[in-house]
C-alpha cells in the first residue's frame, strides 16, 4: 500500500471510512453500481492488505513439512481437492489476492510472462468457485458470486483508488505516464488529462502531448 494511503489514514480517518469515501469514489468516476454488502466486503479486502506482509507467505512449508502451494493454479487446485472449510479459506484466499494484485499491481504485470489476464480469470473462478461452497444461508454467498461476475468492473475500481493515491511526486507522474504508454490504460490516460498535464493531440498519431 502506498505512503500517501497511510499518511493521509494517519492524519485524517480509519482505514474503513477511507476506503469506504475513495470505493465510492471510484465507483461514481468509473459508472460502476454495486451493492452495499459487496462495497463493505471490499473493505475489508483493502483493509487486510493495508499491510503489504500479508500479500506474501510467511512459511513456505506447512505443518506437516510440505511446501505450500506457490503459484495460484497451485492454490486453486489445492482447494478444489481440499476439504469443505480449508477449501473456502483458500479459495477466499485466492479470490482477495487476485483481486489486490489486478487492481493495484495491473500494470506491472503487463509486463511479465504471468500477465494480468492470469490474475482475472483465476480470481473470478476462485468466487464463483467459492460462491458454490459456502453455506446457501450465508450471506457472502451472493457477494462472493456478484464479485466473480463482475471481477473486472472492482478491478477497475481499485485500479481508479491506486492512481488517485499514487499521484504524490514527480516519480509517481512518470509511472502513470509509463503506465499510459505499456498499457493503453484508460483510466491513465484520463488521470493525465485530468490533472492538465497531458493532451490528446489532434491528429491521434501521439497518444499523449505535453503540454508547454
Amino acid at each position: 500500500m502506498s505512503t500517501a494511503i497511510k499518511q493521509e489514514l494517519n492524519i485524517l480517518m480509519s482505514s474503513k471510512d477511507y476506503f469506504g469515501q475513495a470505493l465510492d469514489d471510484a465507483f461514481s468516476a468509473r459508472k460502476i453500481k454495486t451493492e452495499n454488502r459487496v462495497k463493505g466486503y471490499l473493505i475489508e479486502v483493502l483493509e487486510f492488505y493495508l499491510d503489504a506482509k500479508n500479500l506474501y507467505e510467511k512459511e513456505k512449508t506447512d505443518e506437516a513439512g510440505k511446501r505450500k502451494p506457490n503459484t495460484l493454479a497451485e492454490l486453486y487446485l489445492t482447494a478444489a481437492n481440499a476439504e469443505t472449510h480449508q477449501k473456502i479459506e483458500l479459495l477466499k484466499k485466492l479470490g482477495d489476492k487476485s483481486l489486490y494484485i489486478s487492481g493495484f499491481f495491473g500494470d506491472s504485470l503487463q509486463r511479465k510472462i504471468v500477465d494480468i489476464d492470469y490474475y482475472v480469470n483465476m480470481g473470478g473462478a476462485a468466487y464463483g468457485t467459492l460462491s458454490k461452497a459456502v453455506d446457501r444461508q450465508d450471506p457472502l454467498r451472493d457477494v462472493f458470486e456478484t464479485i466473480s461476475k463482475r471481477f473486472v468492473d472492482y478491478v477497475e475500481a481499485l485500479s481508479y483508488i491506486s492512481q488517485n493515491s499514487m499521484i504524490s511526486n514527480n516519480q509517481s507522474l512518470l509511472r502513470l505516464y509509463d503506465r499510459y504508454l505499456q498499457t493503453g490504460s484508460t483510466l491513465a490516460k484520463e488521470k493525465l488529462i485530468e490533472m492538465g498535464i497531458v493532451t490528446l493531440s489532434s491528429d491521434q498519431k501521439n497518444p499523449l502531448k505535453q503540454e508547454n
